[in-house]
């Protein structure tokens, strides 16, 4: 009997697992399509011809408006989350997510309809967001809620891996696709090709989901005593202090992906003018480096803690980003990938331990709330505006300071740690 409980507890975490892996990758897989798209393809295709720089501004700015509709929808996800259970919400934030996702590789571009293009695009950017805002916190939840003693980093790091995951199936079909098709056929429908491919990872990822129970945690709490009204509300008066420190404890990891992944190869295609295909290539061998930090950082974080971990790479960030701009700007490819390895290796450091992080900081019956929460609001601060601060600081210094971002970044993410290390 015992043997048969042990074997049902295996399978119920590799589900768990599965289901917390397959979702972020989904969300990461959409998101990056975008970044992608909105670095080399949206410019010219859904905004006004001015000037390149211009175009590249707006589709940047239409990236930057998914991370202010996230708190939004950590707001209503987590509501649901906290009131009703992990498992509904999260298939209700896949669903939303995906289906935009879906529907923007249909939209008609700027030639086609005017100025209804940049609109319906703009719209259907900020359905993701709303998506994206449940997703993260739901899913990290549904791994630390089902980990054993001792396990809750190392099950927490299965959401974050979702991120190279979702990277690699993004990054690798643009690359496919621009060996097989001409440059003409892939600006012409090519490009589409990743969005409507979204459906296939979001019917996975409803398939596993489905088949999950509540977890333990979240049932245990509800039998204890009844949810919050407003989940919001009751975080924001009694844990104002952590949902702050939470959201500045994560600015680095979004400062770090999106200055290595969007903005590095729209200023690597653009101004230093490397071939896509090879800077593609480039990116995929180096994400490799953030899977195996979020791996060792996972590890490491049960053995010592989250905060400590994510406190040194907060350190070895602001290392690397006074290296950073003019390892760019070399316009070298062994020097680019070496920085973008290294980049996204403390990226791993930086983000992996925030799955058991984040949750610790607020009780179970506000978790998916003040997970979600502070988690979305400092991807406000360190992603939206960093493809947007880091072309600024090209035009008005060069690309020698574009680190500098990066280093700033981290340098807030410890003061948030520093608050919760001092105030648990």
């Amino acid at each position: 009997m015992t043997r048969t409980n042990g074997i049902g507890e295996m399978w119920r975490h590799k589900r768990v697992l599965a289901a917390s892996l397959i979702g972020t990758a989904v969300e990461f897989y959409d998101f990056y399509i975008y970044a992608t798209a909105a670095s080399l393809i949206f410019p010219s295709l859904f905004f006004p011809a001015s000037s390149p720089t211009a175009q590249l501004m707006a589709s940047y700015g239409s990236l930057a408006l998914a991370f202010f509709a996230r708190p939004v929808g950590a707001a209503v996800f987590g509501h649901y989350g906290d009131r009703i259970g992990r498992k509904a919400t999260l298939v209700t934030s896949l669903m939303l997510m995906g289906g935009c996702t879906l529907l923007i590789g249909f939209l008609p571009t700027y030639a086609m309809i005017g100025y209804w293009a940049p609109l319906i695009l703009c719209l259907l950017r900020f359905g993701q967001g709303l998506g994206l805002g449940g997703e993260w916190g739901g899913a990290a939840l549904l791994a630390v809620e089902n980990a054993p003693p001792g396990w809750r980093a190392r099950f927490g790091m299965f959401p974050q891996l979702g991120a190279p995951v979702g990277f690699i199936a993004a990054n690798g079909l643009f690359l496919l696709l621009g060996v097989l098709l001409t440059d003409a056929d892939f600006f012409a429908w090519g490009w589409r090709l990743p969005f409507l491919g979204s459906a296939v990872l979001v019917i996975l990822g409803l398939w596993v989901r489905l088949k999950l129970t509540e977890t333990p945690e979240f049932t245990a709490a509800q039998a204890e005593a009844p949810p919050p009204t407003l989940p919001l509300a009751t975080l924001l008066s009694d844990h104002l202090g952590a949902a702050i420190a939470g959201t500045f404890a994560v600015v680095a990891c979004f400062a770090v992906y999106y200055i290595a992944t969007a903005f590095a190869l729209g200023y690597g295609t653009t101004a230093l003018k490397i071939d896509r295909e090879i800077f593609l290539a480039i990116q995929l061998g180096a994400i490799l480096f953030m899977a195996a930090g979020i791996v060792i950082a996972g590890w490491w974080a049960d053995r010592s803690s989250p905060t400590r971990v994510l406190a040194w790479g907060c350190v070895g960030t602001v290392g690397m980003g006074l290296l950073f701009g003019p390892m760019i700007g070399t316009g070298a490819l062994l020097p680019i990938f070496l920085i973008l390895s290294l980049a996204l290796l403390l990226m791993g450091f930086v983000y992996g331990p925030l799955g058991a992080y984040l949750p610790a900081l607020f009780p179970v019956r506000l978790r998916y709330t003040g997970a979600s929460f502070s988690f979305n609001l400092g991807g406000i601060i360190g992603g939206a505006l960093a493809p947007i601060v880091a072309t600024w600081l090209i035009a008005v210094q060069g690309v020698s300071l574009v680190g500098l971002y990066m280093a700033a970044a981290a340098a807030i993410s410890l003061a948030g740690l520093w608050w919760t290390s001092r105030h648990p």
